[in-house]
């Protein structure tokens, strides 16, 4: 399937207003899990914390946003590492909703899915649900402030390489898109690049495996991931 016949993370020049889009509520089930596998307090705060960031504006395009959030608990729940990961999500993300997740759940993983626009902006949610951009500089200073606790940034939006690259100059690890990115190909990068971390490999390796899920399913859009490692030097593309 070709980029024009599925949905895009990208924003459309023709926006229809939609209902505003529920949240999804993982923490009980991760609780659960905890309670199940007899994980102890010391080794839950000894974890890795995943930040599942999430906006889905109801005047742009929808994205199956869920699916992909189902499809990196599955992977990670199943995993060998899965006592060693704790998976945390925002869904319908304001501005001032990413610093306060960054503050509470100190992650040492990012990763937002949505859309982006062709000149570098992230598209959050404003307090109506309609889209609301937040620039390049913006999240850049944002990810300073917390370079010596996040490892890794994976933003999964169209156009995402411009802002991937300011941050990248703060964080040892960041991926973006060098170009527009189907909901299939994006949904499908993410499986391969949770794999591989749930198998304990490293974040060059999951990257890799994010690229080769996008060309098993016969997509042709295994080039749109790009990995930029601290400061700034683009190691795959």
């Amino acid at each position: 399937m070709n980029k024009q016949e599925q949905s895009s993370r990208s924003i459309s020049l023709n926006i229809t207003a939609r209902d505003i889009p529920g949240q999804i509520n993982v923490g009980e089930n991760n609780q659960q899990i905890q309670q199940q596998i007899g994980i102890s307090q010391l080794e839950q705060n000894a974890r890795k914390t995943i930040l599942f960031l999430a906006a889905d504006p109801t005047n742009i395009s929808r994205l199956r946003l869920g699916q992909e959030l189902r499809e990196i608990q599955e992977r990670l729940q199943l995993s060998k590492m899965r006592c060693q990961c704790r998976l945390v999500q925002r869904m319908s993300v304001l501005p001032v909703d990413i610093s306060q997740a960054l503050l509470d759940e100190e992650p040492k993983i990012v990763h937002f899915s949505g859309h982006g626009t062709n000149s570098g902006a992230l598209c959050f949610e404003d307090e109506i649900g309609e889209s609301k951009h937040v620039s390049t500089n913006a999240l850049s200073s944002l990810f300073e402030l917390v370079k010596d606790q996040v490892d890794c940034v994976l933003l999964n939006a169209c156009y995402s390489e411009i802002q991937a690259q300011a941050i990248a100059h703060h964080i040892s690890y960041v991926i973006g898109m060098n170009d527009a990115i189907g909901d299939k190909a994006a949904i499908s990068f993410s499986i391969g690049f949770y794999q591989a971390l749930g198998a304990g490999k490293s974040i060059e390796d999951a990257y890799k495996l994010g690229c080769v899920q996008i060309s098993l399913q016969g997509i042709p859009e295994h080039l749109t991931p790009v990995l930029i490692k601290y400061p700034g030097t683009k190691l795959y593309q």
